[in-house]
């Protein structure tokens, strides 16, 4: 099976003698979103399902580059901070590798599937008392000290990886869509999704870029409130982060291609997970369910004119995050096994 970095090799910086690291990823679904898209309007809504990656979430397109580029130029561990989706997919292509993986992650911050997958991949992982904003500028430093290749969203080999799914929407639509609206935490997914809708255009695989629309959380929403946020809060824990590292290219992908910001508060997120999951089939998590949120209000308040077509990119899967959707779901109903009393239930519903 074609690796993501064979498919796309011309427009990756990997040498040809290297050494790919892959566990599959990339590929995934562009899957048309029914209860969200208006039919006599002519507005199609596609749901890009990051989710189906590995290790469940949108990291791991971009950690096949870097962390194949990390072994080609010598290293021999990798380092992140994480609010959980980049710690699961460091440990499991480190895993892949044959290397150790240094994972820093906020105490009691992390969604506890995210933090199982990167115990199981052999990860060492530490836990600070401070937040992500905390632990970023923690690994940077170690990084620099120590040689370990540092393999957050600041290592361009990551944004790189990233773009391929901006190149997998446009093979599958025939053209980019008019709008793109996607989570923004950290902010390195936005700027590498222009990246390559641009590299797309100019290689005459497009005959245009659409309008760029990242979501966060009220909690946490620097972008939209134009500062850094100190002690962001939200239960959409892969976007609660004040300080993003990719601040001016994301500026540089919503100003160029005149899109904007959002910020909803946590009551929507969970709406928007529920939503999709009961109408749509899609169980994302609740960083992902964000951008939903953000079509519904666009196309609710006229924003998106009739004959649109839009993706949004859920990010990660969501069994990331089980305990938040047993929070917000009815408790199962309890009976004897009994054919009678599941007979009544099945009847009164």
């Amino acid at each position: 099976m074609q690796t993501l970095i064979e498919a796309y090799r011309s427009f990756l910086p990997v040498p040809a003698d290297a050494r790919v690291i892959s566990i599959s990823e990339g590929g995934t679904p562009l899957i048309p979103l029914t209860s969200i898209s208006l039919r006599d309007r002519g507005i199609a809504v596609y749901a890009k399902c990051e989710g189906m990656n590995p290790t469940g979430s949108f990291k791991d397109r971009g950690m096949t580059v870097a962390v194949t580029m990390s072994l080609w130029s010598g290293a021999k561990a990798i380092i992140c901070a994480s609010t959980g989706n980049t710690s699961a997919s460091a440990a499991a292509y480190a895993a892949r590798a044959g290397i150790q993986a240094f994972v820093v992650i906020p105490d009691g911050q992390i969604a506890q599937g995210k933090l199982a997958q990167a115990m199981m991949h052999g990860a060492k992982v530490i836990q600070i008392s401070g937040d992500f904003d905390d632990g970023m500028a923690i690994v940077k430093s170690l990084a620099d000290e120590t040689g370990i290749a540092l393999v957050n969203s600041v290592n361009p080999h990551r944004l790189a990886g990233q773009k391929t799914a901006a190149f997998e929407i446009v093979d599958a639509l025939g053209n980019a869509p008019d709008y793109h609206f996607l989570p923004v935490g950290n902010a390195g997914n936005i700027s590498a999704y222009w990246l390559g809708y641009n590299e797309y255009l100019e290689a005459g695989r497009s005959n245009q870029r659409p309008r760029m629309i990242g979501c966060q959380a009220s909690g946490a929403a620097p972008f939209v409130l134009g500062n850094p946020v100190e002690r962001p809060e939200t239960v959409a824990t892969a976007i609660r982060i004040g300080r993003p590292q990719s601040w001016d290219l994301a500026r540089t992908a919503q100003k160029e291609s005149q899109g904007w910001f959002l910020a909803f508060s946590d009551e929507e997120i969970l709406s928007a997970q529920r939503d999709v999951a009961e109408r749509d089939g899609i169980f994302c998590e609740p960083a992902s369910a964000v951008c939903l949120a953000g079509v519904r209000e666009s196309i609710d308040t006229g924003v998106i004119p009739d004959d649109s077509v839009i993706v949004c990119t859920l990010t990660g899967h969501g069994l990331k995050d089980p305990a938040t959707a047993i929070a917000q779901s009815p408790a199962p109903t309890r009976v004897r096994a009994d054919v009678a009393e599941v007979r009544a239930i099945i009847s009164a519903d």
